[in-house]
């Protein structure tokens, strides 16, 4: 049947409008609920998948347990079942905005900014399905969408109505189907193998890979070269598609795309965190793992880890160590360098300080002391100017009495200036904010922060990435990162929290910024000047 012949017709009480996409096994139609009067994603199944009795038990299911994940990342589901005709239909949210592969098709490579937001979303999404014990399958740019106006909106990911209990076996259905697209397709899909969540790593360091050079990992003819190459060869180094980058970025993404899904991470989020500390340039931690084995330029390269507190320790033996494909000494931040010469060692520390400074514009810090009602101190950049807002919390920002006012009224917050400062000056919407808060608990989950966080920020709190553990100030307390949202017209800040226990009460501590504006290693500087005081 023509796919458009729906358009106009009711099916199981929806009315469809248009088709919005389709694949080989579903079509995808943009529909409206009269009962609730609200538009949807209708999915409507190829009806030779209907005529599978299992496949029809299986789908209905699996569909209503991903409609019961609640998770920011993932596309609500409204309803999974079979309308009177026997055709298996799912009906979502709507999203009024492009997917992936719109982007790349219209922009090409992303900006790096761009893809930590992104990507730390949609791991975070992935994790929690895995963790339903739900494997997606098809991680590709067409399924995940981006929500919203500013760039590096809010993102979902989607197509989840055909995911894969991690007790199945192999990548394919009782008819031997193949479930998943060749181009993102883990080798062990491929080779009728045990599936776990690791196949979806493998899929999404695949779009990784994609949105920062543009092409895709591997890119043949024909479909069994393809697939040959997912399963035998080696991706060109990021690196040399994208000579900006780190060449810890190719050590990071080899893991990612390891050929045996127990070389791989262990979690999509710490594969996207390990990739955006590789970027960032930060010294890493080397331990034992996965070389790029065959690729030029990455070959006997440690693994790239950090522990996750601002601090970051070197413990690899320190012998000397240059790049094998002979472009010259390995990059400051990734490994040690080792000079025979003092006055050698001086000069690259002397010219690396002279460079830093002239980057940032200048290196010159200010103490903010603390005061009896918000005993938190820390340092800021000298051009921001720190206000405390009636002894409840204190905010240090280029534009600080505009972010006063922001914060000293999260129910009925006006974001109008603030708007403006993110369209037009986002160098300028960027600051910290401090204060203690009864009500937190460092303890608790990346759902249970978030609702504090709720009652406590102005706008909309999306809390995007896994909670983890750290110290601050030399209290335990946990990092968190996600974003604040201007619920009307769409204006956003992102974030970087640290929830910390203290003996009388928690504190907050937060790094925000307009997200074309993030500075890590401003947030990381600040984070370990913090201290707590006593009046």
């Amino acid at each position: 049947m023509n796919e458009r012949s729906l358009i106009g017709q009711e099916m199981a009480g929806y009315r469809i409008e248009d088709v919005i996409g389709k694949g080989g096994m579903a079509v995808v139609y943009l529909a409206v609920d009269p009962r609730l009067n609200r538009r949807v994603a209708l999915k409507i199944l190829n009806p030779l998948l209907s005529e599978d009795d299992r496949f029809r038990r299986r789908f209905v299911l699996e569909s209503r347990t991903v409609a019961s994940m609640d998770h920011p990342n993932i596309i609500p589901i409204y309803e999974a079942d079979a309308a009177a005709d026997g055709t298996l239909y799912i009906a979502m949210r709507y999203v009024d905005g492009p997917d992936l592969r719109r982007l790349f098709y219209d922009r090409g490579p992303m900006p790096v900014s761009q893809v930590n937001r992104i990507f730390a979303q949609v791991a975070a999404a992935l994790d929690t399905a895995h963790a339903h014990d739900l494997i997606h399958r098809d991680v590709k740019p067409a399924n995940i969408l981006i929500a919203g106006h500013a760039e590096g909106d809010h993102a979902y990911l989607t197509d989840f109505g055909i995911t894969k209990h991690r007790t199945s076996l192999s990548g394919l259905t009782e008819t031997d189907q193949f479930i998943g697209t060749p181009r993102y397709m883990a080798p062990e899909q491929i080779n009728k193998e045990h599936i776990d969540g690791r196949c979806d790593q493998y899929a999404l360091a695949c779009v990784v890979y994609e949105a920062l050079s543009g092409r895709l990992p591997f890119e043949r003819d024909n479909e069994i070269a393809l697939l040959w190459a997912h399963l035998a060869e080696t991706p060109t180094p990021l690196t040399a598609l994208r000579p900006e980058l780190p060449l810890e970025v190719d050590g990071v993404m080899a893991r990612a795309l390891a050929k045996s899904p127990e070389q791989r991470y262990d979690t999509c989020a710490r594969f996207v965190a390990e990739l955006r500390d590789a970027i960032s340039g930060r010294p890493y931690e080397p331990v034992a793992g996965i070389a790029p084995a065959g690729t030029a330029g990455a070959a006997g390269r440690p693994e790239a880890r950090s522990d996750r507190t601002g601090e970051r320790t070197g413990r690899g033996s320190g012998t000397p160590e240059s790049d094998p494909a002979g472009r010259g000494p390995a990059r400051p931040g990734g490994r040690r360098i080792v000079v025979g010469a003092a006055v050698a060692i001086a000069l690259i520390v002397a010219l690396v300080a002279t460079l830093a400074t002239v980057l940032r514009g200048g290196d010159e810090w200010d103490s903010y002391p603390g005061s009896p009602a918000v005993p938190i101190a820390f340092e800021h950049p000298g051009g921001w100017e720190p206000r405390p807002h009636a002894d409840v919390f204190v905010v240090a920002s280029p534009r600080a009495e505009d972010f006063r006012a922001l914060f000293g009224t999260p129910v009925t917050a006006d974001w109008a200036t603030v708007n403006r400062i993110i369209r037009d000056a986002p160098e300028d919407a960027v600051g910290v904010y401090a204060q203690t808060l009864g009500t937190l608990d460092p303890r608790g989950n990346a759902q249970q922060l978030q609702e504090t966080l709720q009652s406590s920020l102005p706008g909309t709190v999306n809390v995007f990435s896994e909670v983890v553990q750290v110290r601050v100030g030399g209290q335990p307390g946990v990092r968190l990162e996600g974003s604040i949202a201007d619920p009307q017209r769409g204006g956003r800040l992102d974030f970087t929290g640290w929830a910390v226990e203290r003996p009388d009460e928690p504190a907050l501590v937060i790094y925000f910024c307009a997200p074309t504006a993030c500075d890590d290693a401003l947030a990381d500087r600040f984070v370990r000047s913090v201290s707590f005081q006593t009046f």
